[in-house]
């Protein structure tokens, strides 16, 4: 295994400000934003031009994929993949203007978020509508519309997202067994079902 590097890295087309935390072998790419007091973990990488919003948290090992938008208050586990041109939105009842058509402040509207658990991947062009859970190692389908909680290992595609199925920590999809249990064709994990919802061994 080879060591992090001890600093992080900036490009400098990318606007990363100065209130942001910023973990060790971070790599943030051009024309990318990291808002104030946000906080990025080790070795995390944030593409070209996607944006992370005020406060937002983000754990280790983490890929933001171009052009993905990252709403506060939102929060990302340990190794978590979000795909290309991904939203993470936080306006419940979004509006330009109040009732009486004047243009709303900050002070107007209470945000939302979204949070994704560990080793969960948004596919490419998902739209994940605050206020929703992503389960631990779940997988939500390109250009899938999450608008409910994602339990933990599920396989989520659609309009609006619904389960077709599990996969495991691979993120391959599982195949059950005449036993009952759950297993991953790549790992050989086996996990177990139980009311609906998945969890493995280790747990």
């Amino acid at each position: 295994m080879t060591a992090e590097p001890d600093t992080h890295q900036v490009a400098a087309t990318a606007d990363v400000a100065g209130t942001a935390r910023i973990g060790p072998g971070t790599r943030i790419w051009h024309l990318a934003q990291v808002e104030d007091g946000a906080s990025l973990g080790r070795s995390c990488t944030v593409g070209r031009g996607a944006c992370i919003g005020p406060g937002v948290t983000i754990g280790d090992h983490v890929k933001i994929q171009n052009y993905a938008l990252v709403y506060a208050p939102a929060s990302l586990g340990h190794g978590v993949f979000v795909g290309p041109a991904a939203v993470l939105t936080n306006d419940l009842h979004p509006r330009a203007v109040d009732s009486a058509g004047r243009l709303k402040s900050g002070d107007d509207w209470t945000p939302v978020g979204v949070a994704v658990r560990e080793g969960a991947s948004l596919g490419a062009r998902s739209v994940c509508v605050a206020p929703v859970v992503i389960g631990r190692w779940a997988m939500v389908g390109a250009g899938a519309v999450v608008v409910s909680d994602v339990p933990d290992f599920a396989l989520v595609v659609g309009v609006p997202a619904r389960r077709i199925g599990w996969v495991g920590r691979a993120g391959v999809p599982l195949r059950q067994g005449d036993d009952g249990l759950w297993s991953c064709p790549q790992t050989g994990e086996r996990y177990h079902e139980v009311d609906g919802n998945l969890d493995d061994f280790r747990t």
